[in-house]
């Protein structure tokens, strides 16, 4: 058959898995246990698996499983990476994805993990800064119209959180009172009846919320 006379390119996903790590937005990293860039740190990722993946998204829940130890957290499609040249191996295609996960759920093989600031990588092996540089972009752009960067909270958190997790996705300083009321406009959160809870920065317990949809994209920037 012709196409026999061709050969198949590498097909792996690749992660960029997005927490906070003492205050800062980080990207969760794993050192490579086989060559090529043994012992590097790199993204989470790892081969298709033709057998059991029916689709890309099934090869990002198992390898985010069996590496990070994490799942039902938010991921999304970033681009698809491809040359001949990104992977000393082969000809190599990579789907990658960008996640954000709060630091509480990471545990189990999570313990493995290294976390370096998104703006401060350093080298990364293969061409995992451009995709880590793609992610940061998306992330930011889509964060001032959209509750991405809540995903990267607890299930209930205070509106102080909330506007302090935009402010470090986003890189900027948001007011205080403009925050609140567009928040408030925009109808995203639902306070939660009842519950409340004590902060250094307070005086009295403070309200607690939760977002109304998993992911929710607005019309204007917060």
């Amino acid at each position: 058959m012709i196409e026999e006379a061709y050969g198949r390119p590498i097909v792996t996903v690749d992660i960029v898995l997005l927490s906070l790590n003492e205050g800062e937005l980080s990207v969760a990293l794993l050192p490579r246990t086989s060559e090529p860039y043994m012992r590097s740190l790199a993204l989470i990722g790892g081969y298709v698996h033709t057998d059991e993946d029916h689709t890309a998204e099934d090869a990002v829940h198992r390898i985010l499983k069996a590496k990070a130890g994490v799942e039902g957290i938010f991921f999304e499609q970033l681009q698809t990476f491809a040359s001949a040249t990104r992977d000393p191996r082969d000809w190599s295609v990579s789907v990658a994805y960008f996640a954000l996960v709060p630091r509480e759920k990471l545990h189990g093989t999570a313990d493995e993990l290294m976390f370096r600031a998104a703006d401060n990588l350093g080298a990364l092996p293969f061409d995992h800064e451009l995709i880590v540089k793609a992610a940061l972009e998306r992330v930011r752009g889509k964060g001032a119209y959209s509750t991405i960067p809540a995903r990267l909270l607890p299930d209930e958190f205070t509106m102080s959180e909330l506007q302090a997790i935009y402010q470090t996705v986003m890189g900027v300083r948001l007011d205080q009172s403009a925050f609140r009321r567009k928040v408030g406009e925009l109808g995203l959160l639902e306070e939660i009846q009842g519950r409340k809870r004590q902060t250094k920065d307070a005086r009295r317990p403070t309200a607690l919320y939760r977002l109304k949809e998993p992911m929710s994209v607005f019309d204007r920037r917060l």
